[in-house]
């Protein structure tokens, strides 16, 4: 197993909706330490960067507008193996898929944006994760 770090995001609908207790709450039990944490409504260079693999694609500006429609909570977690162990944690994509006990099956909505509106984001490799934690945490 390596020691690794991911970004998490409590997206817009998830922090409305006062989840981000129960996501940390979850976090925290895997075992995965909570190295950094701010609240924020990103602008839209952010997400423009962070999205920027994305760009050109259909659902890019829409997914862009909805992750700047109001705060999210950003989180830097540490772990053994926290990308791909996070990503189980997370569930499947979109929530009613997910299956029970993780947080999109648990606390995931029939939205008709499924894909934006699925509660959380995770790294999906080690690559992203630096790439992503430089976007939301350049200070680390």
């Amino acid at each position: 197993m390596t020691t690794e770090r991911s970004l998490v995001i409590v997206k817009p609908d998830g922090f409305h909706r006062g989840l981000t207790g129960e996501v940390l709450r979850r976090i925290e039990a895997k075992g995965y330490v909570l190295a950094a944490l701010k609240i924020l409504t990103p602008p839209t260079a952010l997400l423009q960067e962070h999205y920027a693999e994305h760009e050109g694609k259909p659902f890019f500006e829409p997914l862009v507008a909805f992750m700047s429609s109001g705060p999210v909570t950003a989180v830097v977690i540490e772990g053994e193996d926290c990308i791909k162990g996070f990503r189980s944690l997370a569930g499947a994509t979109n929530p009613t898929e997910a299956a029970p006990g993780s947080i999109r099956g648990d606390l995931g909505r029939d939205w008709g944006e499924k894909v934006q509106k699925n509660i959380v984001h995770g790294s999906d490799s080690p690559e992203s994760a630096a790439r992503e934690i430089g976007i939301w945490f350049p200070e680390l």
